[in-house]
C-alpha cells in the first residue's frame, strides 16, 4: 500500500475561493474585512510567515496592515497598541505573531486582544467556548486546519480513534477537543500522548487516524502504525542538509517515506498542515467581520 497524498495546499485555495466570495459579500454591504499582524522585532520566519499571510488576505480581496515593532519594544508599548487596534474598527481580527522576544509576556499579549478580534483562536475566552462545545466563534487556526483536511478528503473522524501527539495549547489540546465535539466533522474518540508517555507507539498501532504535534523529526515510524491509518503531519523542524544551498530543509514528525508505505493517507511538509493555518486564519477573519457587520 501507498498512501494518497493530502494536498493541504490545494484545500487551502479553495478555502480561500470560499473566503473570497464571503468578502465580496461584505463588501456589496460597505465592510471590509481587516486584518491587523503584529511582528515584534527582525526573526527571518515570522516575517516570512507575516509576508504571506498579507499575500493571502490580498488574494481574498481582506485589507491587511502589518505593525512592525523593534526588538526591544517594551510591553507596555506592544499592549499600547494592541488596546489601539482594539478599538480600531478598520480592524476585525489582529494577529499576534509569535513568538515574541523575551520581555513579553506571551499569555498576557494573547489576554490583551479582545476575543473578538483574536485572530488566532487563541484567546481564553475562546478556548474556553471550545471547551463547551461552542463553535461559532474562531478556532485555533491549526488544529481547524486539521479538522478540514479530514472533512474535505471523506475522512470522517466521527467512530473513529484519533491519537494526537503533542498537548500544546496551540494544537494539541484544542485539537483533542474538537475531534472530541459533539458535532459535523468531529464525534472522535480522542487519545493525546506526548514527549512524557513511555511508549507512544503502544497508542499509535491501535489508532484510526494519527496527528503528529511533537515537534521532533521522525518521532513516528511505520512500526508504529498499522495498515491503512490516516497521518497527519504537523511538525515542521528544520534539519540539516548538505545538499540545500541554505543548508538545511523542513521535514515533519513523520518518518514519510516509511509511513507512507503503510498509511492510506498522509500529509508532507511542507505542503500539508502549514498552508491550512494560513487558510483558516482568512476563515476567522472573514468570520469576525460578518459577526461585526451591521445585520442587512
Amino acid at each position: 500500500m501507498t498512501a494518497q497524498i493530502i494536498d493541504g495546499a490545494a484545500i487551502a485555495a479553495d478555502i480561500r475561493s470560499e473566503v473570497a466570495a464571503r468578502v465580496a459579500a461584505l463588501k456589496a454591504r460597505g465592510v471590509t474585512p481587516g486584518l491587523a499582524a503584529i511582528l515584534v522585532g527582525n526573526d527571518p520566519g515570522s516575517i516570512s510567515y507575516v509576508s504571506m499571510k498579507a499575500e493571502d488576505c490580498a488574494e481574498v480581496g481582506m485589507f491587511s496592515q502589518t505593525f512592525h515593532l523593534p526588538e526591544e519594544t517594551t510591553q507596555d508599548d506592544l499592549f499600547a497598541l494592541v488596546r489601539e487596534l482594539n478599538a480600531d474598527p478598520r480592524f476585525h481580527a489582529i494577529l499576534p505573531q509569535l513568538p515574541a522576544p523575551k520581555q513579553i509576556d506571551e499569555r498576557a499579549y494573547v489576554d490583551t486582544i479582545l476575543p473578538e478580534k483574536d485572530a488566532d483562536g487563541l484567546h481564553p475566552a475562546n478556548l474556553g467556548r471550545l471547551l463547551r462545545g461552542e463553535m461559532d466563534h474562531a478556532l485555533p487556526c491549526t488544529p481547524h486546519g486539521v479538522i478540514e483536511l479530514l472533512r474535505r478528503t471523506g475522512n470522517d473522524p466521527a467512530g473513529k480513534h484519533v491519537v494526537v501527539v503533542g498537548r500544546s495549547t496551540l494544537v494539541g489540546r484544542p485539537l483533542a477537543v474538537l475531534l472530541s465535539n459533539k458535532a459535523a466533522g468531529a464525534n472522535a474518540t480522542v487519545t493525546i500522548c506526548h514527549t512524557g508517555t513511555p511508549d507512544i507507539g503502544r497508542f499509535t498501532r491501535e489508532a484510526d487516524i494519527v496527528v503528529m504535534a511533537a515537534g521532533r523529526p521522525n518521532t513516528l515510524r511505520a512500526d508504529m502504525v498499522r495498515e491503512g491509518v490516516i497521518v497527519i503531519d504537523v511538525g515542521t523542524n528544520r534539519v540539516d542538509d548538505a545538499t540545500r544551498e541554505r543548508g538545511w530543509r523542513l521535514v515533519g514528525d513523520v518518518d514519510y517515506a516509511a509511513v507512507r508505505q503503510v498509511a492510506s493517507w498522509i500529509t508532507k511538509v511542507p505542503g500539508g498542515v502549514g498552508p491550512m493555518t494560513r487558510a483558516m486564519l482568512l476563515v476567522n477573519t472573514v468570520r469576525a467581520a460578518e459577526a461585526a457587520a451591521p445585520q442587512a
